[in-house]
């Protein structure tokens, strides 16, 4: 029989007073904030970024690809279950969902902030509001933390204030403030991790500036080039020997799709066979492509291709997502597009990648 879904990968909408309310008070006259009424729709200022976010395509879910626009308006466009956790049992139960994994919207944007301080006050204000919204419903919004990463030392203590706050993961920036995330530096945060029972997470949109430079080409381009952020994540924690060092650790790169894992698993093979001396590799007790398969978790929403290649890697490690409430998500038809691209599976195939997967990771009952 099958089960019933689970995302590992859904959103909140930042409500207006989401920053502004929870934040340090020596931060508050510069919290992220959001305009409303003006020409071109309402979107968030972030203090020390450019560019403003608009709200059109975060709440985006179910309009067909000719009513999608970056200019949206909050009292007409957003979803209400994005910061209102009653209103999104009714979303989740007519997309046919059990539970969602809780990332932020805003949040993701703000993972590409110059400024640590900044990041971190946010991020605080963030899991203190988040708690609430997950609070009222804890078995079926499953809330991943953040974390600004100014330091080891306290990047381990916002693991334990995530875990003491109910979260089941802890999602991170791009990157951190002191060198890589493969320097032995971070070992102790990776030990804390694996004690506290917390998998990392890396998001598409926080492992860069979108805000800087122009696009190569037409605009359109850009979407090609998101999942390289965290690809590049991946391939510095495989060669870089954090999982040689923690086996244990279990890391999920979230909506960067999982059709293209097979030949980034042989192609780091090749590497590692081929260039590792003329390219200065660590030394490793197995290939990469296995610590890859045993270690890295990966979402994706409508990528057909995972479902087709999902024996090329490990099936295990798939986790299906409807990316609620976003322009890309497959909400409310998320039924139908999993009988679609699951054609040929077996009902025990489907169970793992759209629930027991993410059931196993997040400790879901």
């Amino acid at each position: 029989m099958l089960k019933r879904a689970i995302s590992a990968d859904s959103h909140i909408t930042e409500p207006p007073n989401i920053y502004t309310d929870y934040v340090d008070p020596a931060f508050r006259s510069r919290a992220p904030r959001l305009v409303t009424g003006g020409p071109g729709g309402d979107f968030y200022v972030i203090d020390g970024m450019p560019h403003r976010i608009p709200m059109g395509l975060i709440a985006a879910a179910g309009k067909n690809a000719i009513q999608l626009s970056v200019e949206g308006r909050w009292e007409r466009d957003e979803y209400r279950g994005g910061w209102d956790p009653e209103a999104r049992m009714a979303d989740q139960d007519r997309d046919g969902i059990a539970a969602e994994v809780i990332y932020p919207s805003v949040g993701m944007l703000l993972c590409n902030h110059p400024d640590p301080d900044y990041k971190k006050s946010c991020f605080d204000a963030y899991n203190r509001w988040l708690a609430e919204y997950c609070g009222a419903h804890p078995d079926r919004l499953l809330g991943l933390g953040q974390t600004a990463m100014r330091s080891v030392e306290e990047g381990i203590e916002d693991l334990r204030k995530i875990k003491q706050y109910g979260f089941r993961g802890v999602m991170l920036p791009g990157f951190p403030v002191v060198n890589d995330y493969d320097h032995s530096v971070y070992d102790p945060f990776y030990e804390a991790a694996v004690d506290l029972n917390l998998p990392l997470s890396f998001h598409i949109l926080t492992t860069g500036s979108p805000f800087a430079g122009a696009p190569r080409g037409p605009k359109i381009a850009t979407f090609m080039s998101i999942i390289r952020g965290v690809q590049d994540v991946l391939a510095t924690m495989v060669f870089g020997g954090v999982f040689e060092r923690h086996p244990k650790l279990k890391l999920v790169c979230a909506e960067a799709d999982a059709g293209w894992a097979p030949h980034f698993m042989y192609r780091m093979d090749h590497a590692y066979r081929v260039q590792r001396y003329a390219l200065n590799a660590p030394e490793l007790s197995r290939m990469p492509s296995e610590y890859f398969g045993e270690n890295v978790y990966l979402t994706f929403q409508d990528d057909w291709v995972a479902f087709k290649v999902r024996n090329l890697g490990n099936i295990n490690r798939l986790l299906w997502a409807n990316d609620f409430p976003h322009s890309d998500s497959t909400w409310p038809g998320s039924q139908q597009l999993l009988r679609e691209h699951s054609e040929g599976m077996t009902d025990g195939e489907l169970n793992l990648i759209v629930h027991d997967n993410a059931a196993a990771l997040y400790g879901v009952n």
